[in-house]
């Protein structure tokens, strides 16, 4: 995926930010020519002086888009065949546009399904899908998936909505150019799989929303220098209540994603045997034995300066008793795998001057919302904001396009990762890179969202050069200082 702009938009934002812009003076009609004309500068790289292109146009402004479009690409030269398969413009504005593409001497052309072509530009529908669809609309995404073709979606791939993953059909983009911002479906399943290579277009209006995606330079710029003249003092002290004799790696894991991201010391609270089988892989880690259950009593080592529960512990009882003596704290708290049980009963809001952090997968996620695991990954945004204001607590929904939401309502869409991540022990890595970046960060916001960045990269990296099926957890030990590399010194990684 490109990514250029970086923001996020649901079809509500999308309508009121045409209409505020229409009330400071920007015509809607304007707003249109620079659609069409945005989407010609990034389409025309695409194309070749000699494809036969056709544009299927809707009757709205979505529609209009594409009639803007076609007078372009008819300007410069290009074969072009306009047509409205569902009738012609019902949009004031659209009509307008239609008008001065006739006056221009371009012709709108009948619908001949026998015919072929190279190109098929899709500006159906947009933000204004509803399902179900009307027959004579599955019919046209039946033969456009049908035909040979670059298939082009102006905003969104017609059949997708705006603000949902579910799809009954649509058509399958090789490249879909969202207007103004992203749409949430591009990040939501089984919607996403649609939309082929996502750019955005500038359409000159300010952006606004609270919801974007993280960028590497995102992190390049909220990246801590390191004092030189640091101690591990300096760099903080993270505790890990993880692991137990029937989940030692767990423990393990979370220690790795600690250790190689900057926190200066590292105590892991977990049982004798799992200790011994971290010291041969982590032995700059020192150890709280029996530690669930000493955090269960009240008892807390010394100057830590953030903490993560859950990866590998199986006694709920004790962890019951530990996150009780853990939200007591005034400090920074991330909640992972067997830490999440016992929040499926967790009504309280949380008024803790630190954050408390939760990594749910899609379905532990479900266990804490009582939602079906396809109603979240057709509205992971929106679930995870509103769990997140609700409680008062950040959510790392994690899975495809991690959600990254905050109690005080913006949320970060992570473009990192892949099928690579899918392995036992990922995300205890993942618990472990945030409890320590909590460590280092001036601003533990830049922290999460840091983690989940670098998280996701080292997967990317992994599947340059290797099959994302042979990658396991432990990969991450040599994986993180050379995409922590990267960050600090602003290269890509070869």
């Amino acid at each position: 995926m490109e990514v250029c702009m970086m923001y996020v938009y649901h079809e509500n934002e999308i309508r009121q930010i045409d209409k505020q812009a229409v009330a400071q003076g920007l015509s809607m009609y304007t707003l249109m020519e620079n659609a069409g004309s945005g989407l010609f500068q990034h389409i025309q790289s695409l194309l070749n002086e000699n494809d036969r292109i056709l544009i299927l146009a809707g009757k709205g402004n979505n529609g209009g888009d594409g009639i803007v479009l076609a007078r372009y690409l008819k300007m410069h030269g290009y074969q072009v065949t306009l047509t409205f398969p569902l009738g012609e413009p019902k949009t004031k504005v659209a009509k307008e546009h239609l008008r001065y593409y006739e006056s221009q001497g371009f012709s709108v052309d009948l619908w001949n399904q026998e015919q072929t072509y190279d190109v098929i530009i899709d500006s159906l529908l947009g933000i204004g899908t509803k399902l179900p669809l009307h027959k004579n609309i599955q019919e046209i995404i039946t033969w456009c998936n049908q035909k040979d073709a670059l298939k082009i979606s102006i905003d969104l791939p017609t059949g997708v909505q705006a603000d949902h993953g579910k799809v009954d059909e649509a058509i399958i983009a090789d490249y879909t150019f969202c207007l103004h911002g992203y749409k949430p479906a591009a990040f939501l399943l089984p919607a996403s799989q649609f939309f082929g290579n996502i750019q955005v277009v500038d359409i000159g209006l300010k952006q606004t929303s609270n919801i974007r995606l993280l960028t590497k330079t995102d992190v390049q710029k909220t990246w801590p220098l390191r004092q030189q003249a640091g101690h591990k003092g300096t760099f903080g002290t993270s505790l890990l209540i993880a692991g137990s004799d029937h989940m030692p790696g767990s423990a393990l894991l979370a220690g790795i994603g600690a250790i190689r991201t900057g926190t200066g010391k590292l105590t892991i609270a977990t049982t004798t045997k799992a200790a011994s089988m971290i010291t041969p892989r982590v032995p700059e880690a020192t150890f709280l034995l029996n530690g669930l259950q000493k955090i269960a009593n009240g008892v807390i080592p010394e100057k830590v300066a953030a903490i993560g529960i859950g990866p590998g512990l199986d006694d709920q009882q004790q962890v019951i008793s530990a996150l009780q003596t853990l939200n007591e704290t005034d400090l920074p708290l991330v909640i992972d795998a067997g830490g999440l049980i016992p929040l499926e009963q967790w009504k309280q809001k949380n008024n803790r001057k630190q954050p408390i952090v939760i990594t749910p997968h899609p379905g532990e996620f479900s266990r804490l919302t009582n939602k079906s695991i396809e109603d979240i990954q057709a509205n992971r945004i929106t679930l995870a904001k509103n769990y997140a204001k609700t409680h008062g607590i950040t959510v790392v929904l994690k899975g495809q396009y991690t959600v990254i939401a905050f109690p005080h309502g913006e949320a970060c869409i992570n473009p990192t990762g892949n099928n690579a991540l899918a392995k036992g022990g990922s995300g205890d890595v993942l618990t472990g890179m945030i409890v320590s970046m909590l460590t280092t960060h001036n601003h533990w916001q830049d922290a999460v969202n840091n983690a989940v960045y670098l998280h996701g990269l080292c997967g990317d990296v992994w599947v340059e050069h290797n099959s994302s099926a042979s990658m396991v957890a432990s990969d991450f030990d040599q994986l993180l200082p050379t995409v922590i590399r990267s960050i600090e010194t602003s290269t890509n990684i070869q």
